[in-house]
């Protein structure tokens, strides 16, 4: 359950990047947010993380949010796997439009060295919620596989968009349609590749073959 300042910071979130857009990774911006939200500005500056790059970690922990709280269980139901993925990176992108250039600056910040380790956190957060979003429960190695292989994808699509000026960003969309593409039929072969016994890595058969070795 959250704490009172962390739920000021999630609702101070989201304005906050939109007033960043033109005030920048600032206080002023808290200020502003909290002002347009009613919030006491003290509160907010106590709620709020200081430095630039804690500020957009703060931003993208809004963005899941409001993400997680719009794909409910009952609006995903009838949805394929790969529609719901592609429908959450969507919705990113949308709830993002308005702090679009914060959100440039954003990953700028979080692209200097001192912050690729956090840059990191925030793509396998974003990418891990996705997945669970969606119902993924698997608990082996492909839990880790795909929400590596979503973070890039997510994360390009992230990059092109920033920079898509197509109506309706259907550049976008194509370009996120294509990588998930690419991506189902990678979970096909894997998923082919593990039930076919006769080419799958077997250990007793790699012993066998030590105790008996082919003529």
């Amino acid at each position: 359950m959250a704490t009172p300042l962390e739920a000021i910071r999630l609702k101070l979130a989201l304005t906050v990047g939109e007033n960043a857009a033109f005030d920048g990774w600032t206080h002023k911006a808290v200020d502003s947010a909290a002002d347009q939200l009613g919030i006491d500005p003290a509160q907010a500056r106590l709620a709020f993380p200081k430095q630039p790059a804690e500020m957009v970690d703060a931003y993208f922990q809004g963005v899941d949010a409001a993400m997680a709280a719009h794909f409910t269980p009952e609006r995903i139901a009838a949805m394929k796997v790969r529609d719901r993925i592609r429908a959450q990176a969507w919705f990113r992108l949308e709830t993002m439009a308005p702090a679009r250039e914060a959100v440039r600056t954003g990953l700028s910040i979080l692209a200097m060295p001192q912050n690729l380790a956090l840059a990191a956190k925030i793509g396998w957060r974003s990418a891990d919620l996705m997945w669970r979003v969606a119902g993924d429960t698997a608990t082996d190695y492909n839990h880790y596989s795909k929400r590596l292989i979503l973070s890039g994808v997510y994360g390009s699509t992230l990059l092109a968009w920033l920079d898509d000026q197509s109506e309706g960003w259907m550049e976008s969309g194509a370009f996120l349609d294509r990588r998930l593409a690419g991506v189902m039929r990678f979970e096909k072969w894997k998923a082919a590749w593990r039930g076919n016994d006769l080419y799958r890595p077997s250990l007793t058969r790699f012993l066998g073959r030590l105790r008996y070795p082919a003529r």
